[in-house]
């Protein structure tokens, strides 16, 4: 895996080097006439295993690079990329890009980011952990992984394959403000697969993690007998008649639902009036007890940086206070459109955290008593316009707060802003495998669609 650009020494090198070529790429711009300009020069450098019955599938390694860049002509913008570093490649790219906004019309909201608000420092957060393992080894491990799963039960009559993959980026950025900003992180996963029998049929599921550092990760025997278990438990599955229930969503599902709660108050939803929650800030969304902030400096987080895709700095602050909306999530753009400043979110959001409650996941489904226990969803039935929510899933039926039966092949229906306002409770489950980070959550009701 290209180990030359992997140890420290070298990565800070390469670091200097595309920070270099970024601010040389600004400079091209300048000379061609552009007002201004901001670039971004990138390395993703990656290996990926693919193993199935104790066979080798795949082996893949990638070295990506590239420079992403914006030209501004007073208020006429253009873009153009280039997947190589090549002086003449970005010479033709940078003449592209300015083509492109001679041409185009002129829009008020265009431009850099406001120089107050750019990155003034940039602390380390912990995110470079190179894994410098070998294919060999990395086969070994989807090996073991696949093995503990198939070997956990003799129900479990096949698999999908397990996977190992590792992962390094670099970037370097810079703007004609004179912002030059580096990063470089990593991140790595496990995953396997696992398909289970008996003689009412078949069920597959899987499981994984992902982690920053290697050293992180659970162990591999444990991936595969987790697999295992829940795919063991998804056999002799049911479906359900139409009713209406409370509904409690695992971890690793209740983040699509706070997913789209960022969706609905993101600017480019807000600026073209397509959200159910425009002009809802400083207003009450979520229960009174809901806290929900954004932490860009956790280390090793999925989701850490110390600025945002055009250079803003970022910073801890409040989403959601007391279930009322503080803030949009916006870059410069759909700032300016809004007639408010930057929070420092062009290109997402960057760990969110949902304040945990006191019970686990067990006290939940007692709570809940009798309901529905979600732990997949499948489809895309969401609406930011209306906030109507329609999605296929599955999971188990719990009667008197135990899980009472595996189900399947149903609907769940409601609407978001009814369903994140009659909130009954977040767990202290917490997932850590994502930049968004929650417990399950329980819902008072929602309609479930079966026979």
């Amino acid at each position: 895996m290209n180990s030359h650009l992997i140890d420290k020494d070298t990565s800070s090198n390469e670091l200097d080097r595309l920070a270099q070529i970024a601010q040389d790429v600004v400079a091209l711009a300048k000379a061609r006439g552009a007002s201004a300009a901001d670039v971004s020069a990138s390395i993703d450098l990656g290996l990926s295993v693919g193993v199935r019955l104790g066979e080798v599938e795949t082996v893949e390694r990638t070295r990506d690079r590239g420079v992403s860049l914006c030209v501004y002509f007073g208020k006429r913008k253009g873009s153009a990329t280039t997947a190589d570093l090549d002086r003449a490649s970005i010479e033709q790219t940078v003449e592209h890009a300015c083509a492109i906004a001679r041409h185009t019309e002129e829009d008020p909201a265009n431009g850099l980011a406001d120089p107050e608000l750019l990155a003034r420092s940039l602390p380390d957060l912990d995110l470079w952990h190179p894994w410098s393992i070998e294919p060999e080894a990395a086969i070994a491990l989807g090996i073991e992984i696949e093995e503990a799963g198939r070997s956990f039960d003799r129900r479990i009559s096949n698999s999908d394959g397990a996977a190992v993959q590792v992962g390094a980026s670099l970037i370097g950025y810079a703007n004609s403000d004179g912002f030059v900003g580096t990063e470089r992180g990593t991140h790595h996963s496990l995953s396997v697969a696992l398909i289970a029998e008996d003689s009412q049929g078949m069920q597959r599921d899987y499981w994984y993690d992902t982690v920053r550092c290697a050293a992180d990760f659970t162990s591999a025997a444990s991936i595969g007998r987790k697999a295992a278990q829940r795919t063991l438990a998804r056999l002799d599955a049911r479906r359900l008649s139409t009713r209406q229930c409370p509904v409690l969503f695992v971890p690793e599902v209740a983040r699509g639902l706070i997913g789209h709660f960022l969706s609905a108050v993101s600017g480019g939803a807000l600026y073209r009036r397509a959200s159910f929650l425009v002009d809802h800030v400083g207003k009450q969304v979520l229960p009174d007890w809901l806290q929900i902030g954004e932490r860009p400096h956790i280390r090793r987080g999925h989701g850490s940086t110390a600025f945002d895709g055009e250079g803003v700095a970022t910073h801890d602050s409040e989403l959601v206070t007391d279930g009322v909306l503080t803030r949009y999530i916006l870059g410069s753009y759909s700032a300016r459109k809004l007639g408010l400043k930057s929070t420092g979110n062009a290109g997402g959001v960057h760990n969110i955290v949902v304040a945990p409650g006191s019970e686990d996941q067990q006290a939940l489904l007692r709570r809940m008593g009798t309901g529905l226990l979600v732990t997949e969803l499948m489809g895309q039935g969401v609406s930011l316009i209306t906030g109507d929510y329609s999605r296929g899933a599955s999971g188990f039926w719990v009667e008197n707060g135990e899980i009472a039966y595996p189900v399947e092949e149903i609907t769940i229906a409601g609407n978001l802003r009814e369903m994140y306002a009659n909130l009954v409770a977040v767990g202290n489950d917490v997932d850590p495998r994502s930049h968004i980070l929650t417990g399950s959550i329980l819902l008072e009701r929602m309609t479930i669609a079966g026979d």
